[in-house]
């Protein structure tokens, strides 16, 4: 929604599995970018976990332990990248 005064949450991760995620308070989203390239929205994602997510030892393993299970999820479609000749 624009306009909006809630802020999204941006964090970059050091760890072999995820290398930023974006959560959006108001629409309980998370947004997730692994090392391969995908990125993976996940929805109805309270602000505890998130603040959860970023203080656990291993971001990946919470992910795969807590936000993953029965949560509703969308993968980015890949987008073509290209170079200039």
């Amino acid at each position: 929604m624009w306009g909006s005064d809630v802020a999204l949450r941006v964090h970059d991760f050091d760890s072999s599995a995820i290398t930023r995620a974006a959560f959006d308070p108001e629409k309980e989203t998370l947004d997730l970018w692994y090392k391969g390239g995908d990125r993976y929205r996940y929805f109805e994602v309270r602000e505890p976990m998130f603040d959860a997510l970023l203080a656990a030892p291993s971001a990946g393993e919470y992910v795969n332990r807590k936000i993953k299970p029965g949560r509703r999820y969308e993968v980015e479609e890949r987008r073509r990248r290209f170079r200039p000749d």
